[in-house]
């Protein structure tokens, strides 16, 4: 298995405003990733156990260049942008497939 470009991305939020102000850009941007992005393969949101502050990002794309295109869009443009000013901190790992399990393949 080689196919396939993810990455998991953890933003820590500045307080319960500012949480509820960036869940809302994420339903927005999500909205545009669904209808104009067949490379994205999977983007979800997650709220750890324990956590009200932090969201976790899953998001796998067809290739490296499925998440290129992603990126070079307007809605996510101004996601990165807008999101800034409701975070402490982002971490970023990008992952490369190397074995799994995906729906549909053998």
């Amino acid at each position: 298995m080689n196919d396939g470009y993810g990455l998991v991305v953890r933003f820590t939020l500045l307080d319960q405003q500012s949480a509820t102000a960036f869940d809302k850009l994420c339903a927005r941007t999500l909205q545009e990733i669904k209808a104009r992005e067949p490379g994205t393969l999977t983007y979800v949101t997650h709220t750890p156990e324990g956590e009200p502050l932090v969201r976790v990002f899953y998001e796998l794309y067809a290739s490296r260049a499925a998440f290129d295109a992603h990126e070079a869009q307007p809605h996510i443009k101004h996601f990165l942008a807008e999101r800034e000013q409701y975070l402490a901190n982002v971490e970023v790992t990008f992952l490369n497939a190397i074995a799994g399990k995906v729906a549909g393949q053998q």
